[in-house]
């Protein structure tokens, strides 16, 4: 796929996302009109911007791994909605900052590693400025093979290690 098609492949699922990830606001009515008692919403209303809160309560923000195919730096299409989520943080805490930590399996030289991590880590900063993400607010950091969350020698555990870590440095 050539980059113009991602590019347009990207901005529309941008779109999808930002669409599907507005908050949800209920009102609570009451049931019976003939009482005055007055009740309060089950949640609270927002203007629907992002606050500091979010990061623990957000399920969509609280998503901060995004995991990688053996070999591979591109983003898998699963993790487009986290990516706008993450994105429409940062657009409404402009003070915020993300640091990206790029990760990889055992397999692969450690100087392979160390690069594999940083463009991971690049991937997952490109599709967050994509959304609307400021690059200001980001950094990319690579530990390759060095912090591995699993220490077997197995698939199930090289497929835990490939990943981008979002670390939220400001809220």
């Amino acid at each position: 796929m050539n980059n113009t098609a991602r590019v347009l492949m990207l901005s529309l699922m941008s779109v999808a996302v930002l669409a599907g990830c507005k908050k949800a606001v209920k009102e609570t009515q009451p049931t019976d009109t003939t009482t005055t008692v007055p009740t309060t919403p089950t949640e609270p209303t927002t203007s629907g911007v992002y606050g500091p809160n979010d990061l623990d309560t957000d399920a969509c923000l609280r998503q901060r791994v995004v995991y990688f195919d053996l070999d591979q730096d591109s983003l898998k299409p699963e993790f487009q909605a986290i990516m706008g989520c993450h994105a429409k943080y940062l657009r409404d805490r402009p003070s915020s900052r993300i640091t990206l930590e790029g990760h990889a399996d055992e397999r692969g030289s450690r100087a392979y590693n160390q690069g594999l991590g940083e463009r991971r880590g690049n991937a997952v900063s490109s599709a967050l400025q994509a959304n609307g993400g400021s690059g200001s607010q980001l950094s990319v950091v690579s530990y390759g093979e060095e912090r591995p969350i699993c220490t077997e020698s197995n698939e199930s555990c090289w497929a835990q290690n490939r990943r981008v870590e979002i670390v939220y440095t400001a809220k």
